[in-house]
């Protein structure tokens, strides 16, 4: 799928049009998958509505033959059969509640695990233009209505249909005249239900999609409660949170609104009706003797079974319309492809690596910015354990040609290749394995700081967590921790300074051992004594490896192997730091400007 594709999906204009049962239906597998649950589930349903109607049996026996006989014994079998189908009512109820509310909870657990794996594999592109908080509310608010649906909704629902359909087969066989009533009015009690039910979907979905938009205030208020404090902004964040909860509460209401009227409409008709016919079912039994009061009875008990069940029906038909939207963005989320994915069958890369890379007149623009491309003909080749270094002004394309190489995109024109291969015809995941990143900004997980670095390879040992964080001098600031380099640094680590989150992150990318290793200004945030000293442990790290290195501070590079200078998404110059400087380009003017601000 392109990425408009993928953006229209997310949005509420573009949503798919499909039959109404298609989004309840694509819930099969998911089902299937606890086929146990499922049928004893409905097994117990089936037994429950079973007995519910059975009770009506027994209630007219004992009216019709334990009172009119008049012995001990009748009475005695008849409130014994009673008493059985109660025992029986009240297990398989305990049982269907129980089945179909786990049943509820694994089907969300696995289509909550499946959306939030599948988002993981989604295009950059896609992401980013999406509220972090929106997503977040797919996987977290609308699972629990599907949840509530499937654990309580649906069943409910299957429940009052077994007996709505018992109800009015016994009637049918009582009696045919009063069951030919009943069959009029239940249309008529109906209607609000066919009426409605459209509309409470769509204003459900509405609400949904204002909802979610206010956890995507709320999330990006969190993220940037420093930005927030700083520049004193609360009041202003806080009430575009407000707002945007009020416009949901708004589309609430007139779902609330909806189901009022489809509720009150449903009983009015279905009991003004029931009563009219409960007048000739009366003049039936004590006018005109035509029926026995067992009957009567057992007649009345299936007319508020028929009938408090199509009322149930109505209630849950509006929970389930509101988890048929729900599960209408989930599947928005699930229906969306990403367009960088493994060939049907990608080219394995030579092993062992070799760290080769090229770019061959790649050209590219980011989504949404085709006027405006990012690299214009680029072309570069980096030989197996060189160490290039990118510099020029900002927004000259070197991040992209990192994330090029990473295959976070692909070039619109030209290729990229890792040891000889196309990238487009190798296996994403298995590039990435051979390439460390140090980004600008290091981003670190809950956890531990030996949980952080161990995310670059999960199966090394403690010695090797240990020699890496060494080696990226964090050891001296993880051993004064109260538990060393196991001490919880809390979410986003903002308990460490910023230099001490960047010497971790260069951690976690030696512990990583690949050969390629790229390097986003990856001593922005240190101070002149940190730099030294990570700029040799970096220096360290190169050796035998592939380096990419972008860096404002000209110092940082000067012994690079080479130095590519990069200005409007091309190369404009290329040589060593003495070589540069000597021709008086573009690097040579940089270099002024900043050593004389530094001599300054």
């Amino acid at each position: 799928m392109s990425q408009s594709n993928g953006e229209a999906a997310m949005s509420p204009g573009g949503r798919a049009r499909r039959g109404d049962l298609g989004p309840l239906w694509r819930l099969s597998p998911y089902l299937a998958a606890h086929g146990r649950d499922a049928v004893l589930g409905l097994l117990a349903i089936l037994v429950a509505g079973g007995s519910a109607l059975a009770l009506t049996v027994g209630v007219r026996l004992l009216v019709d033959r334990g009172f009119m006989l008049r012995t001990e014994q009748a009475l005695q079998l008849s409130f014994a059969g009673l008493a059985v189908l109660i025992v029986v009512f009240a297990v398989s109820t305990a049982l269907r509640i129980y089945f179909v509310n786990k049943l509820g909870e694994e089907v969300a657990m696995d289509l909550r695990t499946e959306a939030y794996r599948h988002v993981l594999t989604l295009d950059l592109a896609q992401v980013l233009k999406v509220r972090t908080g929106e997503l977040l509310s797919r996987i977290t608010t609308d699972m629990t209505m599907v949840e509530r649906m499937v654990g309580t909704s649906l069943p409910v629902a299957m429940r009052c249909t077994v007996v709505l359909a018992g109800s009015l087969g016994l009637l049918l066989a009582l009696s045919p005249g009063f069951t030919a009533m009943v069959l009029v009015l239940l249309p008529i009690g109906l209607a609000p239900l066919l009426l409605y039910a459209r509309k409470v979907r769509r204003l459900s979905v509405r609400a949904q999609d204002r909802f979610a938009e206010a956890i995507g205030y709320a999330s990006e208020g969190l993220e940037g409660l420093e930005t927030v404090l700083a520049f004193g902004q609360e009041r202003r964040v806080g009430g575009r949170f407000a707002e945007s909860l009020k416009e949901a509460f708004r589309h609430s209401r007139r779902v609330i609104t909806a189901r009022v009227v489809m509720t009150a409409m449903f009983i009015i008709l279905l009991f003004g009706g029931l009563i009219a016919v409960l007048y000739r079912c009366a003049v039936a039994v004590f006018i005109h003797h035509a029926m026995t009061g067992g009957a009567l009875l057992q007649l009345l008990a299936l007319a508020m079974l028929s009938a408090s069940s199509a009322r149930e029906l109505g209630e849950v038909w509006g929970e389930i319309n509101k988890a048929h939207g729900a599960l209408e963005r989930i599947y928005q989320v699930l229906d969306m492809q990403p367009a960088v994915t493994a060939p049907a069958r990608p080219t394995p890369l030579p092993a062992p690596a070799r760290g080769a890379i090229a770019f061959r007149k790649v050209s590219f623009a980011y989504p949404g910015r085709e006027d405006c491309p990012a690299l214009k003909d680029f072309s570069l080749t980096v030989r197996p354990g060189e160490r290039v270094a990118l510099v020029g002004p900002s927004g000259g394309g070197k991040s992209t040609v990192l994330r090029l190489l990473l295959r976070f995109y692909d070039p619109q024109s030209g290729s990229v290749s890792l040891d000889g291969v196309d990238l487009r015809n190798a296996d994403p995941r298995e590039v990435r394995r051979r390439i460390a990143l140090v980004a600008q900004e290091a981003h670190l997980f809950s956890g531990s700081a030996a949980d952080n670095i161990r995310f670059g390879n999960p199966d090394c040992s403690p010695e090797a967590v240990e020699a890496a964080a060494r080696a990226a001098q964090a050891e001296a600031f993880l051993g004064a921790l109260p538990q060393g380099v196991d001490t919880p640094i809390g979410e986003r680590a903002r308990s460490l300074s910023g230099g001490q989150r960047q010497r971790i992150s260069i951690a976690r990318a030696l512990v990583r051992n690949a050969p390629i290793l790229l390097l986003d200004e990856a001593t922005s945030a240190l101070d002149a004594e940190n730099e030294r000293m990570v700029q040799l442990a970096i220096h360290e790290a190169m050796e035998g490896r592939t380096s990419l290195v972008i860096a404002h501070r000209l110092a940082t590079v000067m012994e690079a192997d080479r130095i590519v200078v990069m200005d409007g998404g091309q190369v404009v110059e290329e040589g060593s730091h003495a070589e540069l400087s000597a021709r008086g380009g573009l690097y040579a003017r940089l270099a002024r400007l900043q050593f004389a601000a530094s001599a300054a």
